[in-house]
C-alpha cells in the first residue's frame, strides 16, 4: 500500500487528468466552424428540458386520477379516465423526447468518435522511430480501443446526465416543498446528499481497481498479440505450453483485478439501495401518517411514492453515470497521454518542400547516438554524387544502418548535417523528403492483402499497367502471373505466404513504382540464399539505373561493383575507395574481404 501522502497525490493527479480529459473532449462537442454540430447540441438540450419538465409533472396527473377515483376531489372535466390517459401520454412524451434527443445527438457523438480516432491514428504514425521501437503493439491497440469507445459515452453523459439529473432533483424538491412541507424536502435532501457522497467515495476507490484491471488487460493483450506475431518462433522452440502459461499468468492478474471490481460493484449497489430504500420508507411513513390524520389524500400518498421512485431512478442512474464517466476518464486519459506523447522529429514552421535536382547526398561531420551515453557515429562525413552508387560496409554495430535512418530522418543528427542537393533534411518537410527516397529493407514486411495492393502501395493511384511494369522490372511478374489468382493472391500476415526472395521482389517492385530519385538499399539481400541473392541483385541493379544509390551491406560481394565503397568501423569512416583500391591497401576492407572469402570456401 502506498503511503497516505502518495495516495493523496495520486488522487490529485487523477482529478487533474480527469479535468484535462474533459477539456480535451469539449471541442469535439462544441467545435469552431461547425454550426450544424452546435445546432444539434442546442436542439438536443431543448428536447431534454422538455422531457424533464413533462417528467416532473407526470405524478400530478397520477395524483388527480387517484383522488378522482376515491372521491377526495371534485370530478374534473376530463374525469378519472381522462386523467389516467393524460398520465400515460405524459410518460410517453417523456420517453419520446428522450429518444428524439438521442437521435439528434447521435451524429454529433459519432462525428466526435471518428475525429478523435483519426487524430489518434495520425498522431501515432507521426511519432518517432524511437517510440515505435519501444512500443508494445498489443497494449497500444487496446489503449486506443478503450479510449475511442469512451468518447461518445463521455460526450453523451456529460451533456445529458449530470446537469439534467441535478435539474430533475431540484424540480422534484420544489414540488415536494410546495405541496407538502419542509420536512419532506429535508428528508429527500439528506437522502440525496448521503447517496451522492457514498457513491462518489466508493467510486473513487473503485477507479483505482479499474486502473489496475486495465493494466492487466493491456498486459495480457500485449502478450497474446506478441505471441501470435511470433507464431513461427513459438513453433520452432516447442513453446506453445510456455506461451500459454505466460498468457494465463497475465490473465490471472486480470481475473483477480476483475473479481475485486465486481465485488466492489456489488458493495456499491447494496449501499446505494440501502440509502435509497431508507429514504423511501421514511418519506412514505410520513405520507401515511398524513393520510391517517386527514392532512393528505390517498392521491397525495401515491404522488409522494411516484416522486420518490422518480428520484430513485435518476439517483441510481447517477451512480452508474458517475462510475462510467470516471472509468471512461481513466480509459481516455491513457489515450490522451498517448496523444500528448511528443513528436521527437517534426517539421519546422513553414518548412519548404525538398527540391531534388540530381540527388547529391552528403553526410557532413555527423555525430549521433541513440542514447547520450552510447555514441554510434563519430564525426562521419560521406559524399554521394548525383547518380552515383556508394556502398556503406563494416561489421555489425559500425553504424551503417544508422546512417540510413538519419537520411530518412527517422532521427535527427546530434551534430553535423545531412543534406540532399545542399538542403538540410531538417529544414524541409518530412513528406517531401520521404517521397524522394525509396527504401528496400533487409526484411520486407507486406500488408495482409493482395500482391497488387502491396505493389501499388508504392504510389497512390497507380494504374494496372504501371503496377505490372514495376513487377516486370523487379523480375517477379512471371511468378505472379503463374499463380492461380495472379495479382489478386493474398500474401498473408506480414507476407508470410511468400518466400524471402519473393517478398524482396515485391518490395523492390513497390519501390520502383514509387520512382524516387534516391534509392537506399539496407541489407536488401543479406537474408537470402546465394542463388536468390544473385537474381535479386540483378533486379536491384536495374532499379538503381539513373538514380543515386546508397547500399548498406554486410556481404561485400554484393557491392564489389559499386562506384565507391565507404568502410565504417566503430562509428567512424576508416577507408574509402573502389573495391580494387581498397583491396590494394590491405586495410580494414581487405581484412573483411578475406574473412568472407574464407567463410564462403568453408561453406
Amino acid at each position: 500500500m502506498p503511503p497516505a501522502d502518495d495516495t493523496d497525490q495520486i488522487a490529485l493527479e487523477e482529478r487533474r487528468s480527469g479535468w484535462r480529459t474533459i477539456r480535451r473532449v469539449w471541442p469535439y462537442l462544441w467545435p469552431d466552424g461547425k454550426d450544424w454540430v452546435k445546432r444539434r447540441v442546442v436542439i438536443a438540450l431543448s428536447l431534454l428540458l422538455l422531457a424533464k419538465l413533462i417528467s416532473v409533472s407526470t405524478p400530478l396527473f397520477y395524483k388527480q386520477a387517484v383522488d378522482a377515483l376515491g372521491g377526495d376531489v371534485p370530478d374534473l372535466a376530463i374525469g378519472a379516465v381522462g386523467l389516467t390517459l393524460a398520465y400515460g401520454l405524459a410518460r410517453l412524451m417523456t420517453v419520446g423526447f428522450q429518444q428524439l434527443r438521442d437521435a439528434v445527438f447521435a451524429k454529433v457523438g459519432q462525428r466526435a468518435l471518428r475525429a478523435l480516432a483519426l487524430e489518434t491514428f495520425t498522431h501515432i504514425h507521426r511519432l518517432s522511430m524511437r517510440y515505435h521501437i519501444s512500443r508494445k503493439t498489443g497494449g497500444l491497440s487496446r489503449i486506443i480501443e478503450r479510449g475511442v469507445k469512451g468518447v461518445e459515452f463521455l460526450l453523451r453523459f456529460l451533456l445529458f446526465s449530470i446537469g439534467p439529473l441535478a435539474l430533475e432533483l431540484v424540480l422534484v424538491g420544489i414540488v415536494l416543498f410546495w405541496m407538502f412541507d419542509i420536512w419532506y424536502l429535508a428528508v429527500v435532501s439528506f437522502v440525496i446528499a448521503a447517496y451522492v457522497a457514498f457513491t462518489f467515495k466508493v467510486t473513487e476507490w473503485r477507479v483505482k481497481l479499474r486502473r489496475k484491471m486495465n493494466a492487466q488487460d493491456t498486459d495480457a493483450n500485449q502478450k497474446a498479440i506478441d505471441s501470435l506475431l511470433n507464431f513461427e518462433t513459438v513453433k520452432y522452440f516447442g513453446a506453445e505450453a510456455r506461451e500459454a502459461a505466460r498468457y494465463d499468468e497475465a490473465m490471472k492478474g486480470y481475473e483477480e483485478a476483475a473479481i475485486k471490481t465486481s465485488t466492489s460493484l456489488a458493495m456499491l449497489n447494496f449501499g446505494q439501495s440501502l440509502i435509497i430504500t431508507s429514504g423511501l420508507v421514511a418519506v412514505m411513513v410520513m405520507a401515511a401518517i398524513g393520510v391517517q390524520n386527514g392532512a393528505l389524500t390517498v392521491g397525495d400518498f401515491v404522488m409522494v411514492n411516484a416522486y420518490m421512485i422518480q428520484i430513485t431512478m435518476p439517483l441510481n442512474f447517477l451512480g452508474t453515470v458517475y462510475r462510467e464517466i470516471r472509468q471512461a476518464l481513466v480509459d481516455m486519459g491513457e489515450m490522451f497521454n498517448l496523444l500528448e506523447q511528443p513528436r521527437e522529429v517534426s517539421d519546422k514552421p513553414g518548412a519548404p518542400e525538398l527540391q531534388v535536382d540530381g540527388g547529391v547526398v552528403a553526410f557532413e561531420n555527423i555525430a549521433f547516438g541513440y542514447e547520450d551515453t552510447r555514441p554510434i557515429l563519430k564525426d562521419v562525413s560521406v559524399h554521394v554524387g548525383a547518380g552515383e552508387s556508394v556502398a556503406l560496409v563494416g561489421a555489425s554495430g559500425s553504424g551503417k544502418s544508422t546512417i540510413g535512418r538519419l537520411l530518412f530522418r527517422f532521427y535527427d543528427v546530434g551534430a553535423g548535417a545531412v543534406t540532399i542537393d545542399g538542403q538540410d533534411v531538417r529544414d524541409v518537410t518530412q513528406d517531401s523528403l520521404h517521397a524522394a527516397i525509396g527504401v528496400v529493407p533487409q526484411d520486407t514486411v507486406l500488408f495482409n492483402d493482395t500482391i497488387r495492393y502491396n505493389i501499388a502501395y508504392g504510389r497512390d493511384g497507380a494504374s494496372e499497367d504501371e503496377i505490372i511494369q514495376a513487377a516486370k522490372d523487379a523480375q517477379i511478374h512471371d511468378f505472379i502471373a503463374a499463380l492461380p489468382d495472379g495479382y489478386d493472391t493474398t500474401v498473408g500476415e506480414r507476407g508470410l505466404k511468400l518466400s524471402g526472395g519473393e517478398k524482396q521482389r515485391v518490395g523492390i517492385a513497390r519501390t520502383l513504382l514509387k520512382n524516387p530519385p534516391i534509392l537506399l538499399l539496407d541489407e536488401a539481400t543479406s537474408a537470402l540464399d546465394t542463388e536468390t541473392e544473385a537474381s535479386i541483385q540483378s533486379a536491384l541493379k536495374r532499379a538503381g539505373e539513373g538514380r543515386t544509390v546508397i547500399t548498406i551491406a554486410h556481404r561485400l560481394s554484393t557491392v564489389a561493383d559499386a562506384d565507391r565503397i565507404v568502410v565504417l568501423h566503430a562509428g567512424e569512416v576508416v577507408e574509402e575507395g573502389t573495391h580494387e583500391e581498397l583491396l590494394a591497401r590491405s586495410g580494414r576492407y581487405a581484412h573483411l574481404w578475406a574473412m568472407q572469402v574464407a567463410e564462403d570456401e568453408a561453406a
